[in-house]
């Protein structure tokens, strides 16, 4: 099965206790896809400046990531700087559009038919124009934050009545719906129309809500955290990179996409921008997924 991933695609700046890094590859886009590439076959569709580096079109090939509706034009790529005194928090110290706010996603016919789509973190009016443009979809999933979801809301409300996946954290969840007992908030937003909400809690791991099942995800225990920049894009990469390689929607299905998300943001964390996910193979993945499942097992 294929999957489709729209998103940022971005230049970062990113400093933390462990050191920085400097215009280095970054954006929704770019964690979820190379988070997936080890389950499914993924495209990316997003937007970059003709200063965007050759050398990562040349990763993305090397990985087998499509990029036909991965458009170039003339300016300077999405650019983000932040900072990480706490590494459960990034400051931002600068955000330039550039060519990103010029973006409107338009697919070609053969990504109008993945089966699969995972929306990123962007304005949710693009989101929807994805969806209107694919043509037959198995699973949808989306991601927000609070900039969309008190800037946005009856927009992002549309999103979500047409997703069957919500991926959210816990203090976005009780923005979106006003609750805070977590409980009554995650009931809250599936009646807003998705079939399943994923709540990402950060160091505490993630759980998943259905009107079947609740499961609980730990973390994997990583003993040193270098940069958490595209955690949540990169759990999303794997969970949906999973669903998709699988093929079904059934409750131990959704249960291993939840550990297979937390193992590849585990990699992830390991290191600045996408240096640990290039690397990986689904051996190194399934032995963190090994040692996942003991923890969670009695």
């Amino acid at each position: 099965m294929s999957l489709l991933v729209v998103g940022s695609i971005a230049l970062d700046n990113v400093e933390t206790p462990f050191g920085k890094v400097i215009y280095s590859l970054g954006g929704s886009a770019i964690f979820t896809s190379m988070a997936s590439k080890n389950f499914c076959k993924s495209s990316v569709v997003g937007i970059v400046g003709d200063d965007f580096p050759k050398e990562h079109f040349e990763l993305l090939a090397e990985n087998k990531i499509n990029t036909q509706d991965l458009m170039v034009i003339p300016g300077k790529t999405f650019h983000w700087s932040g900072k990480y005194n706490d590494l459960n928090k990034a400051e931002t110290l600068d955000t330039q559009l550039n060519v990103f706010a010029n973006f409107n996603p338009q697919l070609c016919e053969d990504n109008k038919n993945c089966d699969y789509v995972f929306l990123g973190n962007i304005d949710p009016v693009l989101q929807m124009r994805v969806l209107k443009q694919m043509n037959t979809t198995k699973i949808t999933a989306c991601d927000t934050m609070n900039f969309w979801i008190s800037g946005s809301r009856p927009k992002l409300l549309e999103v979500i009545n047409n997703v069957d996946i919500l991926f959210i954290n816990e203090d976005e969840l009780r923005m979106l719906v006003g609750i805070q007992n977590i409980f009554e908030a995650v009931q809250k937003a599936k009646e807003m129309g998705p079939k399943l909400i994923v709540v990402k809690r950060g160091e505490y791991g993630s759980f998943a809500y259905s009107d079947d099942f609740i499961f609980f995800a730990p973390v994997y225990p990583v003993r040193k955290v270098v940069d958490p920049t595209g955690a949540g894009d990169s759990f999303a990469g794997g969970f949906m990179g999973y669903l998709a390689s699988v093929g079904n929607f059934e409750e131990t299905t959704i249960k291993n996409a939840m550990i297979f998300g937390s193992v590849t943001a585990s990699f992830n964390v390991e290191s600045f921008s996408i240096d640990k996910l290039k690397k990986i193979s689904m051996n190194d993945i399934l032995a963190r997924k090994e040692i996942m499942e003991k923890s969670i097992r009695f």
